[in-house]
């Protein structure tokens, strides 16, 4: 299922979905000379979304691909026939592709939000400054 804003904020506001955000976590650059403090840029998201870094490539390796299951299982209490909203930003696939891969899994009510935390702001909507989950 495909849901423009009004869907998604449907969905939001009579709290019958989890609202997945697979937007990818920048990488510590590779060859920061040494004593370079790294931090990790900021991401905002739909107030009470949950943060599933890196799980929207198009071929995860095993570690990414048991993290998103195992955390789907988790966020969904085991029920696999419960709403989930996946999203990114506007023009971002890896919502389209952490949907399809929840698809395989059995999760039967799985539900695309394409345009995301843009369209969230589009709207004056809040957002909130998040961190991956673990």
């Amino acid at each position: 299922k495909v849901v423009g804003y009004d869907g998604a904020k449907a969905l939001f506001d009579d709290k019958s979905a989890i609202f997945v955000d697979v937007y990818p976590r920048a990488p510590k650059p590779p060859n920061l000379p040494a004593g370079t403090v790294w931090r990790d840029p900021p991401h905002e998201s739909i107030p009470g979304a949950t943060w599933l870094a890196n799980v929207g490539y198009g071929v995860l390796a095993p570690s990414v691909e048991t993290y998103f299951t195992e955390r789907l299982a988790m966020l969904s209490g085991g029920d696999k026939a419960k709403p989930l909203v996946f999203f990114c930003l506007r023009d971002c696939w890896m919502s389209w592709n952490a949907a399809k891969r929840a698809l395989t899994l059995g999760y039967a009510n799985v539900i695309w939000f394409p345009d995301g935390v843009d369209a969230w702001r589009d709207n004056d909507q809040p957002v909130d400054k998040v961190e991956p989950l673990p």
